[in-house]
């Protein structure tokens, strides 16, 4: 092998390295936007969440939405 295939080696590796922290970091922001938006409809009243228009059984659903568009 030449320095240039070893170097080009190299460089695939930490890119792909790379890639999946940037995608565990990712994962992590996301289930954190879940939790959260869970957490604060979840301290809603029942009328505070007719006022929105929502029902307690829709929560996790929204979510969902807000974290993973799902």
């Amino acid at each position: 092998m030449n320095t240039t295939m070893i170097r080009s080696a190299h460089a695939g590796f930490a890119d792909r390295v790379a890639n999946f922290f940037r995608g565990v970091n990712e994962s992590r922001q996301r289930y954190a936007l879940y939790r959260r938006t869970l957490r604060e409809l979840d301290q809603l009243t029942d009328r505070e969440l007719t006022d929105l228009g929502l029902h307690r059984q829709m929560i996790e659903g929204i979510a969902l939405e807000a974290a993973y568009g799902k």
